[in-house]
C-alpha cells in the first residue's frame, strides 16, 4: 500500500484527528508529540503552520468510529489524489480577526522550563484547536519573547479571542495588551556639587565596580571620548555577566572595552506592533543609536571625562558624567517609540545580566494600574534583585496628575534648570527686547532690522512646511506659534521658504519657560506672553520689523536656579495619592553631553550637520543623573538597599535655590510645591550620610498592594504567592515611604500614617527630635517626638497623625517633617489633598 498524505493546517490536522478518534501505531521517528494522534509530518513545501496527517503503511491505523467517517476522510483524499499519492489538498479556515501584541504573565508553578519553543508548546496545550486556526502565518499564535527574570510568561501576537482564553486559563494570571511607550553635561555634575577631591565621588571611586543599565535607543560609541576605553579603571566587575553583540554594523568586541560592558538589542515586539519595515535610511539592526536619545543619557549617567566637550561652542567645558568610573550595559528597546514587550525584554535581560542599577527614561503618557504596567513589573523584579530603578516623571507638565512611572518602587525623578542659559535677543523696531533661548550657531542677523511678519499672514500660523508663501517670507523673520510641529521643522519651514528668520512662541500653560533647540537658522524660543506681545506690536506697525541678537552661554545667578521645568510631570498620583510622586528633581533642562553620529543635533533629516555633543532638556535627561548618583551610593554603601538609597536621596534634597527662594515653578512664576519637585533637588553628598533611611523590601511592596486590594492572580504577576488575607488592615498610606500624602474627606476624619526608620549614622546612640510644619488647615501630631537609638536598637518607630482644623482655599496644602539630631537633617514632605467640599470660594 501505498503511503497517503492529506495536507493541512497543523492545528486542523490535530482536530481533524481528534474528531475522528484516529489511533496509529507510529513509527519511532514520528517523535513522542503524536503517539495519540495521526502521524504528522511537514510537508517540504508548506510553511510551519501546516502538516501532512500521514496514513503510513508501516503502521496500523485503527479508527473507533464508524466506518462511514472513515470512509469520508478517505474519499475526500481520493478525490484529489491518484492510485499511489493523493494531491495534496490545503484546507484552512478564513478569518479577519485582527492580531495584536499581548503580555502573557504566566503563574510560576504552571511556566514551562525555558527551552527553544517552550511557550510555543504552551500556546498549543492552552488555546483550542479550533482558536488556532488561520490561513495567514501572521495570525496564527506567535510567541515574540520568552520572560524569566523581569517577569514570568511571554510575549506573543494574538487575536482578540485567543488573548481571552489565555486570560481565562489558570495557568494564566493576566493577558496585558502590548503598548508603545515614549520615550520622555559640561556643568551639571558641579551644580550637583559633585568633586573630585572631596565628597561622594571620590568615596565610591567614581562607582567603578557599578554596572548602570541604560534602557533606550542604544548608544554610538564610535570617536566619542565619552565611551572611550580607560586605562585608568579596574577590571569589569565579575559579578557582570553580560556582553555586547555583534552585527554588521557593530563590532560588539571592540566595543566592550571596560566603560562599555553589555550592548544589546530588542526589536522584535516593535516589528509585531508597527511592522518591519526599516524606519529611516540610517536605522540599525544592531545596539548602535541612531536617534541619539541613549548615547546621550549614557553619557550623562556614566560618561568618561571628554575635554572641550561643546556643541557649536554653546556650553564649552569638560564633559563628563555623574559617576565617570561606572561601567555601561546598553538594553536598545526604542525605536522611535519603545514596544513594552521589547522594554520588559530589556529589563529581563538586564536582570538576567546583573546590572546594579537600571536607568528607564520612558514610560506610558498615563500611569497605568501596576499588574497592568509591564515597565512596573519589570522593576518590581529587578529591585527585588537589589537593583536601583530610576525612572522620569515624564514630559506631560505643568498639569495636574500627570506623572508617570508612580510605583513607589521606582526613583520617580523631575527636571530642573540649572545656573546656564543660551539667551537669543529679539529686538523690535520700537527698541523692545524679549530674551529667548536658543542653540543657533550660523551667519547671525545683525544689527540691521528686517521685516517682521506673522506665520497665520503668511499661509501658516504655526510654520508648517508647504503651507508658507515664499512670496511673502523671503528675507523676513516669521513668527511662529506653538503646536502641530516640532521646533526645529518650524525654522526649517521658514527656511524653505526664503526666511531669514524665526521666532518661536510657546505654548500658554508653559508660562515663563520656552525651549532651546539646535537651529538651522537664526530662531529665538520665546515665551508666550512674549509672543503675544510681539503680535501687538505686528498689528499696531504698518511695517513691522525686527532682529535676534544671539548672546552665547551665560552663566550666574539670575534668574535663580534651580526652577521646575514647566515640562516635568506633576503629582499628585492618579493611582494612589497617598505615594508622593515626583520623588526628587535632578538637572533636565539644557544639558549637554554626547550625540550621536547618525543624527543631527535638530533631528531634521535636511539637517546634514554632525556634532559630537548635543543640548538636550526633559526628565529622560535628569534622570539618567539620578541614576549615576545612584550609582555612587550602590558602591559607597554597598549594604542599602534600593528603598535605602532612594530615602537618602529623599531626605536630604534641598528646597531653596541659589537666590534663598523656595524653588520656583518656572509654569507659574510662582514657588513650586512637592508635587513639582518631589522632596526637593537631589544632593549627592549630603545623600551619602543621610542619618536616617525608610528601608523597605519585596513584602512591603506586597502589603501595599494588598492594601490595594490585588487579588492573588494580580500579586502572582509580580512574582509572590503571598495571600492578603494574612496581612488585612494594611493601609496603603503605611508604606514605609520617606513622604506624606494623605487624603482628608469630608467626615473630618483624622488620618494616622506610621513608618520606621532606621540609624545609619555613625553614632549609634543618636536622638532625634521632631519638628512639624504642618499644612495650612491641617493639625499634625507625632508620637513620639522624640527617637533614641542605641548600639542595639537602630530602628524606631513612629505614628503621624493628620487632622482638619478648619477651612482652605486650595485642593492641596503642604507641609513637612523634619528629625534632626544636630547633625543630620531629616526632611519629608507632607501634601494634603482635600475633596472639593471642603476648599472654600476664595
Amino acid at each position: 500500500m501505498a503511503n497517503v498524505f492529506l495536507v493541512l493546517h497543523y492545528n486542523y490536522a490535530q482536530l481533524m484527528c481528534k474528531t475522528f478518534q484516529i489511533r496509529t501505531t507510529a513509527p519511532r521517528s514520528a517523535g513522542r508529540g503524536h503517539r495519540n494522534c495521526a502521524y504528522l509530518l511537514p510537508h517540504p513545501h508548506q510553511s510551519q503552520h501546516t502538516a501532512n496527517i500521514l496514513l503510513h503503511s508501516q503502521g496500523s491505523m485503527e479508527l473507533t468510529r464508524p466506518p462511514l467517517v472513515a470512509l469520508c476522510v478517505l474519499l475526500a483524499v481520493a478525490i484529489a489524489g491518484t492510485a499511489n499519492v493523493a494531491t495534496a489538498t490545503e484546507v484552512g479556515i478564513q478569518t479577519t480577526e485582527a492580531v495584536s501584541s499581548y503580555i502573557v504573565h504566566v503563574a510560576p508553578e504552571h511556566a514551562p522550563t525555558l527551552t527553544t519553543g517552550a511557550y510555543g508548546s504552551f500556546l498549543r496545550d492552552h488555546l483550542p484547536v479550533e482558536l488556532s486556526l488561520s490561513n495567514s502565518d501572521d495570525q496564527a499564535p506567535r510567541v515574540l519573547y520568552s520572560y524569566a527574570h523581569a517577569a514570568t510568561g511571554f510575549a506573543a501576537r494574538l487575536t482578540r479571542r485567543q488573548a481571552a482564553r489565555l486570560a481565562s486559563s489558570r495557568a494564566v494570571l493576566a493577558v496585558v495588551p502590548d503598548v508603545m511607550q515614549e520615550l520622555h553635561t559640561t556643568l551639571s555634575p558641579s551644580f550637583l556639587g559633585l568633586s573630585s577631591s572631596s565628597g561622594l565621588l571620590p568615596a565610591s571611586n567614581g562607582a567603578s565596580d557599578v554596572v548602570i543599565g541604560i534602557i533606550d535607543t542604544g548608544v554610538y560609541p564610535v570617536d566619542r571620548a565619552s565611551f572611550a576605553a580607560d586605562p585608568t579603571l579596574p577590571p569589569q566587575p565579575r559579578k557582570f555577566r553580560g556582553r555586547c553583540v555583534s552585527t554588521p554594523e557593530f563590532n560588539g568586541s571592540a566595543v566592550c572595552n571596560g566603560k562599555i560592558v553589555g550592548a544589546k538589542f530588542f526589536r522584535t515586539g516593535r516589528d509585531a506592533l508597527r511592522g518591519s519595515r526599516v524606519l529611516g535610511a540610517k536605522d540599525s539592526m544592531s545596539p548602535l543609536d541612531t536617534e541619539g536619545h541613549g548615547t546621550h543619557l549614557a553619557s550623562t549617567a556614566a560618561g568618561s571625562a571628554a575635554a572641550d566637550a561643546s556643541l557649536f561652542g554653546y556650553g564649552e567645558g569638560r564633559a563628563v558624567g555623574v559617576a565617570p568610573g561606572a561601567r555601561i550595559a546598553v538594553y536598545k528597546a526604542c525605536w522611535h517609540g519603545c514596544a513594552s514587550s521589547d522594554v520588559l525584554a530589556a529589563f529581563d535581560e538586564a536582570i538576567a545580566d546583573g546590572v546594579d542599577v537600571i536607568s528607564a527614561s520612558l514610560g506610558t503618557i498615563k500611569a497605568r494600574k501596576f499588574y497592568k504596567d509591564t515597565t512596573a513589573v519589570g522593576a518590581f523584579n529587578a529591585v527585588r534583585k537589589g537593583i536601583v530603578v530610576a525612572a522620569s516623571a515624564g514630559n506631560s507638565g505643568p498639569g495636574e496628575s500627570t506623572v508617570v512611572n508612580v510605583a513607589p518602587w521606582f526613583l520617580t525623578v523631575g527636571a530642573s534648570t540649572i545656573n546656564r542659559e543660551f539667551p537669543a535677543d529679539v529686538i523690535l523696531g520700537n527698541g523692545e527686547t524679549f530674551t529667548g533661548t536658543s542653540l543657533y550657531a550660523g551667519q547671525p542677523l545683525g544689527g540691521t532690522k528686517i521685516p517682521l511678519v506673522y506665520g497665520g499672514d503668511v499661509g501658516s500660523n504655526t510654520c508648517e512646511a508647504g503651507k508658507l508663501d515664499p512670496a511673502m517670507v523671503t528675507g523676513k523673520i516669521v513668527l511662529c506659534d506653538p503646536g502641530v510641529n516640532g521646533r526645529t521643522e518650524k525654522g526649517y519651514a521658514v527656511k524653505l521658504a526664503g526666511g531669514a528668520g524665526a521666532i518661536l512662541g510657546s505654548e500658554e500653560a508653559q508660562g515663563g519657560q520656552a525651549r532651546s533647540s539646535a537651529h538651522i537658522l537664526p530662531v529665538s524660543a520665546v515665551t508666550f506672553a512674549d509672543a503675544e506681545k510681539i503680535k501687538k506690536y505686528l498689528k499696531a506697525k504698518a511695517s513691522p520689523v525686527a532682529t535676534i541678537v544671539f548672546r552665547g552661554t551665560v552663566v550666574g545667578g539670575s534668574p535663580p536656579s534651580p526652577r521646575m521645568a514647566s515640562f516635568s510631570s506633576r503629582g499628585p498620583s492618579r493611582l494612589v495619592t497617598e505615594i508622593l510622586k515626583p520623588d526628587v528633581t535632578a538637572p533636565g533642562v539644557d544639558i549637554l553631553a554626547a550625540w550621536t553620529g547618525a543624527a543631527s543635533p535638530s533631528l531634521l533629516d535636511g539637517d546634514t550637520r554632525r556634532v559630537p555633543f548635543n543640548i538636550m532638556s526633559g526628565t529622560s535627561i535628569s534622570c539618567p543623573q539620578v541614576s549615576g548618583i545612584a550609582a555612587l551610593l550602590r558602591q559607597a554603601k554597598p549594604k542599602w538597599s534600593p528603598a535605602a538609597i532612594k530615602s537618602a536621596l529623599m531626605t536630604t534634597a534641598y528646597n531653596v535655590d541659589n537666590a534663598g527662594g523656595v524653588i520656583g515653578d518656572m509654569s507659574t512664576g510662582k514657588a513650586s510645591t512637592p508635587f513639582a519637585r518631589g522632596a526637593g533637588h537631589v544632593d549627592p553628598n549630603r545623600a551619602a550620610d543621610p542619618g536616617l533611611v525608610y528601608d523597605a523590601g519585596t513584602e512591603d511592596y506586597v502589603t501595599f498592594l494588598c492594601a490595594l486590594g490585588y487579588t492573588a492572580e494580580q500579586l502572582a504577576v509580580f512574582g509572590s504567592s503571598a495571600s492578603c488575607s494574612a496581612r488585612t488592615g494594611a493601609s496603603v498610606g503605611d508604606l514605609n515611604y520617606p513622604a506624606f500624602s494623605a487624603v482628608l474627606g469630608s467626615d473630618r476624619r483624622a488620618v494616622t500614617q506610621r513608618r520606621t526608620v532606621r540609624n545609619v549614622g555613625s553614632n549609634v546612640r543618636a536622638t532625634y527630635t521632631a519638628k512639624i510644619t504642618s499644612p495650612a488647615g491641617v493639625l499634625v501630631t507625632v508620637k513620639p517626638r522624640k527617637l533614641a537609638f542605641s548600639a542595639t536598637q537602630e530602628k524606631q518607630e513612629y505614628a503621624i497623625t493628620f487632622a482638619q482644623r478648619g477651612n482652605v482655599t486650595e485642593k492641596h496644602t503642604f507641609g513637612s517633617i523634619v528629625w534632626s539630631d544636630g547633625k543630620h537633617t531629616v526632611t519629608s514632605p507632607i501634601a494634603i489633598t482635600w475633596p472639593a467640599s471642603q476648599v472654600a470660594d476664595m
